[in-house]
C-alpha cells in the first residue's frame, strides 16, 4: 500500500498561522493539560525521520496532538495515524487542518485510561509494527511511559518529546547520578536513548523549561536473569524512596528490614556498605532482588 501524497494546507509552525486558526475557534490554552504548540519547523521532520527507522507498514499513535502539527508531518510519510486527544475543543480545529488526510484517525480518550492493548488490535490489523510519536504534555511522561512498558500492548517503540529533565532521568545509566527508579524501570524494558534537545522558545506558549526527544526501543523478551520480576521492582522502588539516603538506611525502612541483615546480604553479593541508589549498577538490583528476602 502505498501513502498518497497529500497537500500541507497549513503551516502550522507560524505563529500568525496558528494565531489565526486559534482566534477563529475561541480557543484557549490549558495549563492543567499541559498545552504548548510546537512552532519550530525542524523538529517534526527529525521526529518522522527517527520513526520511519523502525522499519516498514508501521502504524502510528499519536497522544495529545494538539492543533496536528506534529500529526500532518506523520500523516505525510506512514498508511495510518490515531491521535488521542482528551480535549474536546481541538477536535474542530483538528478536523479543519486535517481535512486533506484521510489516514487519521482522532480518538477522543484519556490516554493514561485506554486498554492499548486492545486499541493496538482493533486499530492496527494489517500492520507489522506500532509505536508511538508525541509531544508528550509533561504532566503524562512517566505514567503514560510505564504504562506502554508494563502491558505488552505490542508497541514496539517511541519518539516522544518531554522535559528534558524527565528525558534525563528516564535515560540515565544505572550508576549515574541521574539514575532513579524509572531509569531501572525502563531500562528492564527497553533500550532508551537522547536524541536531540529542544529549546523552551521553539513552543507557544513557552514552557519554562526545555525539552528533549527520546527513542525508546522496546524489548522482545526481559529476563535478565532476575528470579522474581515483581519482587526485583519492589527493591528498585524502595532503593530509590529515600534517595538522599545510604542505601543500606532506604531498604530497612522501606522493606522494615534490620541493618544487619542487608549488611550480610550486601557482603555476600559485594555491595559496598556506604552506597546509595543511584550509585548501583544494572547487575547490582539483579543480584540485590534474587538475594534478599523480605
Amino acid at each position: 500500500m502505498k501513502i498518497k501524497k497529500y497537500k500541507m494546507i497549513y503551516d502550522l509552525c507560524d505563529l500568525n498561522v496558528i494565531k489565526r486558526i486559534l482566534n477563529k475557534y475561541g480557543f484557549k490554552f490549558s495549563k492543567s493539560l499541559g498545552q504548548n504548540f510546537i512552532v519550530d519547523h525542524k523538529i517534526c521532520p527529525k521526529m518522522v525521520d527517527e520513526c520511519l527507522a523502525f522499519g516498514d507498514n508501521i502504524g502510528v499513535i499519536e497522544v495529545g496532538p494538539g492543533i496536528g502539527t506534529l500529526t500532518q508531518q506523520l500523516a505525510a510519510k506512514f498508511k495510518k495515524v490515531l491521535c488521542i486527544e482528551k480535549d474536546k475543543r481541538l477536535f474542530p480545529i483538528l478536523k479543519d487542518v486535517l481535512a486533506d488526510f484521510k489516514n487519521v484517525k482522532i480518538l477522543e480518550d484519556d490516554a493514561l485510561k485506554i486498554d492499548f492493548k486492545k486499541l493496538v488490535q482493533e486499530e492496527f490489523v494489517n500492520f507489522d509494527k506500532v509505536i508511538v510519536c508525541s509531544n508528550l504534555p509533561y504532566y503524562i511522561t512517566s505514567p503514560f511511559i510505564m504504562k506502554i512498558l508494563e502491558n505488552n500492548c505490542n508497541i514496539k517503540g517511541m519518539v516522544i518529546m518531554i522535559q528534558k529533565e524527565a528525558a534525563d532521568r528516564i535515560c540515565a545509566f544505572p550508576g549515574s547520578k541521574d539514575c532513579s527508579a524509572i531509569s531501572i524501570a525502563v531500562r528492564y524494558y527497553s533500550a532508551a536513548k537522547v536524541l536531540f534537545q529542544v529549546n523552551k522558545e521553539s513552543f507557544i506558549p513557552s514552557p519554562k523549561v526545555n525539552s528533549s526527544v527520546v527513542k525508546i526501543n522496546i524489548n522482545e523478551t526481559y529476563h535478565f536473569g532476575i528470579n522474581d520480576r515483581d519482587k526485583f521492582f519492589k527493591v528498585v522502588k524502595a532503593s530509590f524512596e529515600k534517595r538522599r539516603k545510604k542505601l543500606i538506611n532506604s531498604l530497612g525502612m522501606s522493606l522494615n528490614l534490620k541493618k544487619e541483615y542487608i549488611e550480610k546480604v550486601f557482603d555476600k553479593i559485594g555491595i559496598n556498605k556506604l552506597s546509595r541508589a543511584e550509585e548501583l549498577k544494572f547487575e547490582d538490583f539483579i543480584n540485590l532482588s534474587n538475594n534478599i528476602e523480605f
